[in-house]
């Protein structure tokens, strides 16, 4: 038992994973990880934390205060249609840029969970990891929220027309796809190469998720270091990457579309 909570508490490094030493290659990976997240979740960072203190200058308290998802981009419906593809494509997009790079660099694909040799065991895993983090995720979530230290958080502001849902499912996938991707399969593969320590490794992924969510208030903040620390964790152990894309996807479908669903019809729904 006790070597089993320190597996997971200081996990060994994965066999096979190279530590690149020649200084030219590492600042090569060093300006591609840069580059990767000034472009996407790294700049995504940025403009939350200016959201967040925007909102702090408000004169109404954060919980008075509300952000939505999922908005329409346009009044007319084949045009919103549009822009909520385009902005699914380019999550997938991003995902697919991280994928690419990691294949570029030697890393099999397998290697980072991305096979489809135990499809069965990670959606089961997916399952259970959007349960552990889902349903304390939405506790936590009315409790800061009751305390005044998050925003009213609207899933879905799309108006109710019929690709609604579907559009909403693929959101959350891409959603999935590029953060875990990203955020976990990239980034702690290349920080491995570089030489960092899973738990330094970890901690850095994690907070870079949760300061993307910044916008939503400190609760978002914490909530989602605390599910990239579970996530990175499970990731590091397992390396399947799969069953943390599974997870994120089931969480986000259910609060997007649930909400379109219930908004109205459960009272306590903003």
């Amino acid at each position: 038992m006790t070597n089993r909570v320190r597996s997971w508490l200081a996990p060994a490094r994965p066999d096979g994973i190279e530590t690149i030493t020649d200084p030219a290659r590492r600042r090569a990976v060093v300006l591609e990880v840069l580059l990767v997240f000034s472009i996407t979740f790294g700049l995504s960072g940025a403009r939350s934390l200016l959201s967040l203190l925007n909102s702090l200058m408000q004169p109404v308290p954060l919980s008075q205060q509300s952000v939505a998802l999922n908005t329409s981009r346009s009044e007319l419906g084949l045009i919103d249609l549009l822009y909520q593809l385009l902005g699914v494509t380019q999550l997938l997009a991003w995902g697919a840029l991280g994928v690419y790079l990691l294949y570029r660099a030697g890393v099999r694909l397998s290697s980072i969970g991305l096979d489809r040799t135990r499809r069965g065991r990670d959606f089961a895993s997916g399952i259970g990891l959007a349960a552990l983090i889902g349903v304390p995720g939405l506790v936590f979530y009315l409790v800061v929220r009751a305390i005044g230290l998050n925003l009213t958080v609207m899933p879905s502001t799309l108006n109710d027309v019929w690709w609604r849902a579907p559009v909403l499912i693929l959101s959350a996938i891409a959603n999935s796809w590029a953060e875990e991707v990203l955020v976990v399969g990239y980034l702690i593969t290349r920080l491995r190469q570089l030489g960092w320590s899973e738990n330094r490794s970890l901690l850095l992924s994690s907070v870079l998720r949760g300061s993307y969510h910044l916008y939503q208030g400190f609760g978002g903040f914490v909530g989602n270091i605390v599910m990239g620390l579970v996530y990175g964790r499970f990731w590091q152990r397992s390396q399947r990457l799969w069953a943390l894309v599974v997870a994120h996807a089931l969480i986000d479908t259910v609060a997007f579309v649930g909400y379109a669903l219930l908004k109205g019809v459960v009272p306590w729904l903003p």
